[in-house]
């Protein structure tokens, strides 16, 4: 391991950082999405039957005990209650545009690392190669055989390693970014059935005065 890494030279190291950034950031961004996936199934079995028998007080509470996304729209929409349907639904969609970038943080980062392992084996070959021929140009057409061999290796290595970090970084970003999407489109679908639950239980309310 150490003597691939010598042998790939100072663009490894940087190479290294990224594999490492992105092994965090895939290891956070699945932990991240396993337990909102979860947390909102609870939060949504606990909301629905206080929001239909209008315990509005308990909802919110419940809201402000789990920290997902889901819960602080919820949450938005219950305190805003009073308001029209089409009132409710804007101050969702307000606190809606805050949790995206929650929801997406990191994933374009894992893209833009997926780019840069590419480019930094693209330069380690380029650089590579610039040795090789620095060697074939002060020993002859033959050169030295150790110090030609270590500038090939350079290029070989640092090209194989870049896309060994570029390739699964690319394929979790893309699979972060449909994740991601999907679950937007399923918050504002949870959201939406809450937002007409609480202006039926408000028409009924109106309806036993």
């Amino acid at each position: 391991m150490f003597d691939l890494i010598i042998k790939g030279g100072p663009v490894m190291i940087l190479i290294i950082i990224c594999a490492i950034a992105a092994t965090i950031i895939i290891v956070e961004r699945f932990l991240f999405y396993r337990t909102l996936t979860r947390d909102d199934n609870l939060l949504l079995a606990r909301l629905k039957p206080l929001v239909k028998s209008g315990q509005y007080e308990q909802a919110l509470q419940s809201c402000k005990n789990s920290n997902t996304p889901l819960a602080r729209l919820a949450e938005s929409g219950i305190e805003h209650r009073a308001l029209p349907q089409e009132g409710i639904k804007e101050a969702v969609m307000n606190a809606a545009n805050r949790e995206v970038p929650r929801i997406e943080r990191y994933v374009s980062a894992l893209g833009s690392i997926a780019n840069v392992a590419t480019l930094l084996g693209l330069l380690g070959t380029v650089s590579g190669n610039i040795r090789a021929f620095g060697v074939l140009a002060a020993s002859g057409a033959m050169g030295n055989p150790s110090l030609l061999a270590g500038a090939i290796a350079e290029a070989l290595v640092t090209t194989a390693a870049g896309l060994i970090v570029s390739i699964p970084a690319l394929v979790f970003y893309n699979y972060f970014v449909s994740h991601s999407n999907k679950l937007v489109v399923e918050l504002e679908s949870s959201v939406g059935d809450l937002v007409l639950l609480l202006a039926e239980h408000r028409k009924e309310a109106v309806r036993a005065l």
